[in-house]
């Protein structure tokens, strides 16, 4: 279950960090994480970071980094995306931002991020694919972007769960089934003959039983790379992050992984979740769990288990009252659940790189939005450009694109023609 921009009111970030200076509850959590894995293909991949370091217009600042790759086909894909992925998103980031600037700029520059990667791993040639859940810890904001079917859930401490990511699999997800045949493509189950289909739906050409992935240069460009976005404001009482594969979610619900591991250090939480789902179901795919601790630095004494039985999901977002659409700070009271910053799953670059962005400096007229490639002037091509909304976007306005990421952006919507895919008689892809 997946909320919409339209029911609940977003806060506005600077309100958020503004409202945090004012109330002096400026210092960093305690992060905490653990992570466990079973392995029975070889192609699932974690990345942990502590601690970056980016220099920021006011100070030098860090962030942290966790992020689940698993792959399929090989496990190429997972390995570019691990070594490659952050410094691309990172390289889409205007140089000499404020915090709170860097933080806007997060959504815009993982989607630009993961589109780089996607092209520059399909330029090897290699039939490869992989899921990415990624998340950024700054402070007490959480930014997470998801391709695929892995899952990122968050329990906060006042015991309410959210969905950070998006199931990609077209088993569950309408729109993306209706973004695939919009576009040209073909989705349904793989073909027997005489009119029996079995397994799961998949896209055709190719058979991938996911809309969204980076690589997957066989299965043709219907498979985008283009992420789903969302990034929340813990309190300061902090929460519990839970980042698994599709081993995981196979096996257990949100709430059975959560339960099962209640009160446990994250460590040990995130062994016990993977045997949960071994216990369950057994090893049939890689099974990896990494589990976050976002703790206020002074830890208070752990509450007493939750009464089983008692509704844990509630409304994904709590929703401001009508009155409070003023975007005076005094407005906004202090939160006490998490509060929504941004999100989106777009799967068009045009919408994704809209040039309605809260930084002016945001595009450079002269450099490629996705692959930051220079350009010489009149060599860039805009987003806009065909789009079907020109009241508002016009061709002639940035961001803009090279030749070769407008190429890939037409593919990925059905504009240009796909080379020969594999038919519905194939094998497909898992």
């Amino acid at each position: 279950m997946m909320s919409t921009k339209n029911e609940h009111h977003m806060v506005p970030l600077g309100v958020l960090l503004k409202r945090e200076l004012a109330n002096e509850k400026t210092e960093k959590p305690d992060i905490i994480y653990g992570q466990a894995s079973q392995s029975k293909k070889g192609e699932d991949f974690t990345f942990l970071k502590m601690e970056c370091q980016r220099m920021l217009r006011d100070g030098v600042t860090t962030f942290s980094v966790f992020a689940l790759f698993d792959g399929h086909n090989g496990s190429a894909a997972a390995i570019y995306s691990k070594e490659n992925l952050l410094n691309n998103i990172l390289g889409a980031i205007p140089s000499n931002l404020s915090r709170d600037e860097w933080i806007a700029a997060l959504p815009r520059a993982l989607v630009s991020g993961f589109v780089k990667t996607d092209k520059d791993f399909q330029e090897k040639a290699q039939t490869s694919g992989t899921t990415v859940t990624f998340a950024i810890i700054d402070g007490w904001v959480i930014t997470v972007a998801s391709v695929g079917d892995s899952r990122c859930i968050l329990e906060s401490a006042e015991g309410v769960v959210y969905y950070l990511s998006a199931d990609h699999r077209l088993e569950c997800n309408e729109e993306e089934r209706e973004r695939i045949t919009a576009s040209g493509g073909e989705v349904g189950r793989l073909n027997m003959g005489c009119g029996a289909e079995i397994g799961p739906l998949r896209c055709w050409p190719g058979g991938l039983c996911l809309s969204r992935s980076i690589g997957d240069m066989d299965v043709g460009e219907f498979i985008v790379p283009v992420p789903y976005v969302k990034q929340v404001k813990l309190s300061t009482a902090g929460g519990r992050l839970v980042i698994s594969s599709d081993g995981v979610w196979d096996a257990l619900s949100s709430e059975m992984a959560l339960n099962c591991c209640r009160g446990m250090p994250a460590d040990a939480a995130a062994a016990q979740i993977v045997k949960e789902a071994l216990q369950e179901k057994g090893l049939r795919d890689d099974t990896t769990c990494i589990v976050i601790d976002i703790v206020p630095p002074v830890t208070p004494p752990l509450p007493p288990p939750k009464k089983q039985g008692k509704g844990v999901f509630k409304n994904m977002f709590r929703k401001k009252s009508s009155d409070s659409s003023s975007h005076v700070d005094i407005e906004y009271s202090e939160p006490d659940v998490v509060e929504e910053m941004f999100e989106e799953g777009s799967a068009m670059l045009a919408e994704r790189l809209d040039t309605e962005y809260p930084l002016c400096n945001m595009f450079r007229l002269f450099m490629c939005a996705v692959c930051q490639l220079e350009m010489k002037p009149r060599e860039g091509i805009s987003v806009n450009t065909g789009s079907s909304n020109m009241g508002r976007l016009r061709p002639w306005d940035g961001p803009f694109l090279c030749s070769s990421c407008q190429a890939k952006k037409e593919a990925m919507e059905g504009k240009r023609p796909l080379g020969d895919g594999l038919s519905r008689n194939s094998s497909g892809s898992d």
